[in-house]
């Protein structure tokens, strides 16, 4: 007899909606009708914007069964019909149904290896089919892990061909994520609103404080204590998009920039893995141009 994987139940919804009275109770109730079982619930209310968001990671045994299409169907319909009730905004996750993520990445590697590393070590669920890059440099990266390199080479003339060129790739690729590892590049408004709430950038620096290009530099340049990086998701606004994750290293008068890049690093890599393991995990709710995370 087949043995059932957890990955072929197990499925997580988020919902967001007006705050009112009852919505906790009409969803464990509209999915213990539907035959699952809560494994975990996590909630949260804005009371000044009035939203309520809700997290359920839960199993459905009958999507383990003979007929999973007519399952999945079933489920979809029982949370829209509540969804529709309580006018909310509803997205359901399959975990048999891995993240499918493109990595772009110029010439700096600390971060794209990371996020490899801790990929192969299973750390981050999800598929990497190709990684994108503006340079040639980072190809032997990619073959170590044997995972397919597309150069697009960008200039300022080129650029919105380029770009048109990378989309139709990621979407013949079937991309969910793209994850901007130290890609430095601007990614267009265009291209953001593609793949609104699905591009996610890291910043080196604790954001608002020194967006743009050399935050090191303008941080080094004012003296700060503390320097940081921010994992957001890019919009059409420079680095000015939902921010997913944040963290800071301390530092002192006698750190050189060089010195701050150096240590930056290791806050990146962190901050970055933090905010795309909460992506893959579908614990993150975007409203207002910020973010909660479960």
């Amino acid at each position: 007899m087949k043995q059932t994987s957890q990955n072929e139940t197990r499925a997580t919804l988020l919902v967001s909606c007006k705050d009112r009275p009852g919505l906790v109770a009409a969803l464990a109730q509209a999915l213990y009708t539907q035959g699952s079982n809560i494994l975990d619930a996590d909630q949260h209310t804005d009371p000044k914007a009035g939203q309520f968001f809700q997290r359920i990671h839960f199993d459905d045994p009958e999507l383990a069964g003979p007929d999973r299409d007519g399952a999945t169907r079933r489920l979809e319909a029982t949370i829209r019909g509540i969804a529709s009730r309580y006018e909310m905004t509803w997205k359901l996750h399959f975990q048999a149904e891995p993240t499918r993520v493109a990595l772009f990445a110029s010439k700096t590697d600390h971060c794209l290896y990371d996020l490899l590393l801790r990929h192969r070590s299973g750390e981050l669920t999800c598929n990497i089919p190709l990684i994108i890059s503006n340079h040639e440099l980072l190809r032997p990266v990619a073959d170590h892990f044997g995972i397919p390199f597309h150069v697009f080479p960008v200039t300022a003339e080129t650029k919105a061909e380029v770009e048109k060129a990378e989309i139709a790739l990621l979407e013949e690729s079937n991309i969910d994520l793209v994850v901007m590892a130290r890609y430095m590049q601007i990614l267009s408004g265009d291209f953001c609103d593609h793949f609104a709430s699905r591009v996610i950038n890291i910043h080196h620096s604790f954001l608002p404080a020194f967006a743009g290009g050399r935050p090191y530099h303008q941080a080094f340049g004012r003296g700060v204590k503390l320097v940081g990086a921010t994992a957001h998701y890019a919009t059409r606004d420079l680095d000015e998009g939902p921010i997913i994750a944040q963290d800071v290293i301390p530092v002192s008068h006698s750190d050189t920039p060089e010195d701050l890049v150096r240590r930056g690093r290791d806050v990146e890599r962190r901050v970055l893995s933090r905010a795309v393991r909460a992506h893959l995990e579908h614990r993150i709710a975007v409203y207002d141009n910020k973010t909660v995370v479960f």
